[in-house]
């Protein structure tokens, strides 16, 4: 039997960081044993459902890599099918209309509660003989009394639900709109769903759909439930925390692989080994594997897989990550080097890609002022006399290259026998604005000649003026 999983978030808000990492490993099981992943948009609550949450799942799913083989599907195109299957179901005894008003259930709930017992629907209408009438009603699954349902759950493993403890669940509402966890069942036995992968919230929905399925004459699928994730504080991850919508992560200037990786080991693990790419997530995950504690999120371990992805994957592949950065902050790449060179000149230092975005707009762009510490402390008097040897010889200088342009900040410190730190600090400052940057002549290789020139000139300016003032 071909292994095929599902992914089926409700459209009512975005892709948050839960419900990525369900996706995933839903995915790595489907992908680790040649199998299928379908994705399902489960939009039956109508009113909170939105396109805009759809198009954030949609979005979430490509930009993480998540790519689906069947659907995306959508229950609100299926209500016939739906419908088909309770008529029949009403046809053969597995459910029955109930005509309890809303003020007869309440008023059992709230005596069942005195009683201090479970409050659930007592049956009022299971036996009763149908009714040709126009009273409203909904329709219910017509639940087993006795026994149990068991199922060997991949993360928590045997788990067993006594049927008395079980509500005749409402299948279709009073309007006639089907019910979620009917829904659910439905879509897992059309589309061949052989194994579920989802939160520990559904776990007492899971006994429900598993009578219904068995009502239908339906296989089984296998379960797999995962905990949730904490935030650092031990309590539930909320907005509070931060980014919880993976494509804030996306906006903050991480890369998918690296919140790829850092998922996966959110209740995962092989070993003390950390840095996982997706072929060998594929190769290793293993469902029984996922532990049942709740996984506390960690943004300092996120940040070290994202500094190392930054480091080590092509910096043709990160500059086309990179560049939507670069666009959101306005700056323009069309004149200047190439983001990759870029990427590789600055990666040991770049933490997210918003902050190498941020930190390499002195390639692309001039600046307005000088960082006022950095200028206070280099751009003094005993500086015009580096500058302007400096800018003399790079303005004769033909062979702009790396190594040259080492060669001659070099020569100058010695012609004027002095360290080069006397050359090069001023020389930076003027070039960047700022007193950090790579490699001083890789800095001024990626520049440019031009605007090199240009800068000392400006730097030589600002030293003039101090000196006169």
């Amino acid at each position: 039997m071909t292994t095929k999983t599902r992914f089926a978030p409700s459209p009512t808000g975005f892709l948050h960081v839960g419900g990525a990492r369900t996706a995933l490993y839903s995915w790595l099981h489907a992908k680790a044993n040649n199998g299928e992943f379908v994705l399902r948009i489960e939009d039956t609550d109508i009113e909170r459902s939105t396109q805009a949450a759809c198009d954030a799942i949609l979005d979430g799913m490509n930009w993480l890599g998540l790519t689906w083989d069947e659907g995306p599907y959508y229950q609100t195109k299926r209500f016939d099918r739906y419908n088909e299957v309770i008529a029949k179901m009403l046809e053969e005894g597995h459910a029955y209309k109930c005509y309890c008003s809303r003020e007869r259930i309440e008023a059992m709930r709230e005596e069942q509660a005195a009683n201090g017992e479970a409050q659930k629907y007592d049956g009022h209408c299971r036996d009763l003989a149908p009714r040709d009438s126009d009273e409203p009603f909904v329709i219910r699954f017509k639940n087993p009394k006795e026994g149990s349902v068991v199922f060997d759950d991949h993360v928590r493993g045997r788990i067993e639900f006594a049927n008395d403890t079980l509500d005749d669940l409402i299948i279709a509402r009073t309007e006639g709109t089907p019910t979620y966890n009917f829904c659910v069942v439905v879509d897992d036995w059309d589309m061949g769903i052989t194994c579920v992968v989802r939160g520990e919230d559904h776990i007492n929905n899971t006994p429900r759909q598993i009578n219904i399925l068995k009502a239908l004459g339906a296989p089984i699928p296998e379960y797999a439930h995962v905990s949730m994730i904490l935030g650092d504080d031990g309590a539930k991850l909320s907005k509070r925390h931060g980014a919880v919508g993976v494509m804030q992560y996306r906006d903050d200037g991480y890369l998918p692989e690296a919140l790829l990786n850092y998922l996966v080991r959110l209740g995962w693990s092989h070993g003390d080994q950390e840095v996982f790419s997706v072929e060998d997530m594929i190769q290793l995950f293993k469902l029984d594997d996922i532990n049942k504690a709740a996984s506390a999120f960690n943004t300092e371990k996120l940040i070290w897989l994202n500094q190392h992805y930054i480091k080590s994957l092509d910096p043709e592949y990160v500059a086309s990550h990179l560049q939507w950065h670069m666009d959101d902050q306005k700056i323009d790449t069309s004149n200047g080097p190439e983001l990759s060179e870029v990427i590789t000149a600055l990666s040991e230092r770049a933490k997210t890609l918003k902050d190498l975005a941020a930190s390499s707009r002195y390639f692309y762009e001039d600046f307005d002022a000088f960082d006022e510490a950095q200028a206070k402390k280099h751009l003094r008097g005993v500086a015009m006399e580096p500058l302007t040897l400096v800018k003399q010889k790079l303005t004769d200088l033909t062979d702009w290259s790396v190594e040259s342009l080492h060669a001659t900040i070099e020569a100058t410190a010695t012609e004027l026998e002095v360290g080069m730190g006397k050359v090069g600090m001023p020389l930076r400052v003027a070039v960047t604005g700022a007193g950090q940057s790579p490699a001083l002549d890789l800095t001024l290789f990626l520049i440019g000649k031009e605007r090199t020139v240009e800068r000392i000139s400006k730097a030589i300016e600002f030293v003039a003026d101090r000196i006169n003032s």
